[in-house]
């Protein structure tokens, strides 16, 4: 059992409350109906946020840049759709970067291997919000940019060599080096068919192509009666000088909200049993789902971005309708440890 006083040090109780990132509503760009998944590093001298937009047909993915963590510049997508047949042509979402350390307290900074950089995505394989089992593909940069990607010609990781854990498809992974190799952790969901459950493991590798899934997987399981009774997801994995903590995120069937986790061996880990990001109350911004977490430090503060969702307003920008009767605002925001101005 965690005890709450050993992981204060990583709290973010200050909500910004406002966007830093929102879908445009512009019909037939990649970003009309919402914004996801943020991944923050540090490049040439400005912040980047790597982040995918949803349009209503598939993912793609984007590129942001700041001076401040708070002010956003579109700059241009790294993974757009493709007109061909490719297993990934309906949309590529971009779930990690390989990163020089996965130092909780160390600028983000991108690593190169043979002078390239090298990114983690996932693609699903029908049109729609998520339709279909996804399947993660690499893709390399050599553009200081990192704007002019480039995909290998087969996924690297699927599910159909996995557990029966994994069977209905893939999610969002996190790759960090530690003991000489790769670690990919992913969540997956055991099933195709609503209501499934998802679940996070990991699996190794030397080269970031051939992985090789663990014999303990799934590393954090759902728990009945529990804010992750349904979903354990979205690994975010950094080390805060004492142990290795992760900002997943849990669902119960309504809401989504922000999960901590720690271990000392990366295959065992205790879960805070109460939300570590809580949605927020009627009319907030993460009213509905607080969750998909990237975090940093900078100047003494801790920066948690994450996903946040309500039921849409007027005057909304851009929206995700889910049915006839339930549309959803959602956008990218931050916490911090520390109130900001």
């Amino acid at each position: 059992m965690i005890n709450r006083a050993e992981v204060e040090h990583l709290a973010t109780p200050h909500k910004w409350g406002r966007q830093v990132v929102q879908g445009s509503g512009i019909a037939g760009s990649f970003d009309e109906k919402g914004v996801d998944c943020p991944f923050v590093f540090y490049h040439n001298d400005l912040f980047h946020m790597m982040y995918i937009g949803f349009n209503g047909e598939g993912y793609q993915t984007a590129l942001a840049t700041s001076s401040n963590l708070i002010d956003w510049e579109f700059q241009g997508l790294m993974l757009e759709r493709s007109e061909t047949s490719h297993w990934d042509h309906v949309g590529a979402a971009g779930s990690w970067i390989l990163l020089e350390s996965a130092d909780l307290y160390t600028l983000p900074k991108l690593k190169k291997i043979d002078n390239k950089y090298w990114m983690i995505y996932h693609a699903y394989p029908q049109v729609g919000y998520e339709s279909g089992g996804a399947v993660m593909g690499l893709a390399w940069c050599e553009d200081e940019l990192l704007l002019n990607w480039h995909r290998l010609e087969q996924p690297v990781f699927t599910y159909e060599q996995g557990a029966e854990w994994e069977q209905g498809g893939l999610y969002k992974c996190c790759v960090i080096e530690a003991q000489d190799q790769y670690w990919m952790f992913y969540n997956a969901k055991e099933k195709a068919e609503w209501p499934w459950k998802e679940e996070t493991g990991v699996a190794v590798s030397e080269d970031l192509i051939h992985w090789t899934r663990t014999e303990e997987n799934p590393l954090m399981t759902v728990k009945d009666d529990s804010f992750f009774s349904q979903y354990y997801s979205d690994p975010c994995i950094k080390h805060d000088g004492q142990r290795w903590v992760n900002f997943g995120f849990g669902f119960d069937g309504k809401h989504a909200q922000g999960a901590l986790a720690l271990s000392n061996d990366l295959l065992h880990w205790d879960s805070l049993p109460e939300p570590w990001i809580p949605i927020g109350g009627p009319g907030e911004l993460d009213e509905i789902h607080a969750h998909k977490s990237s975090v940093i430090y900078w100047q003494d503060t801790l920066y948690h971005f994450y996903c946040a969702c309500r039921p849409a307003k007027t005057g909304d920008p851009a929206t995700i309708e889910y049915n006839d009767n339930y549309r959803e605002f959602r956008c990218i925001t931050v916490a911090t440890s520390k109130k900001l101005d």
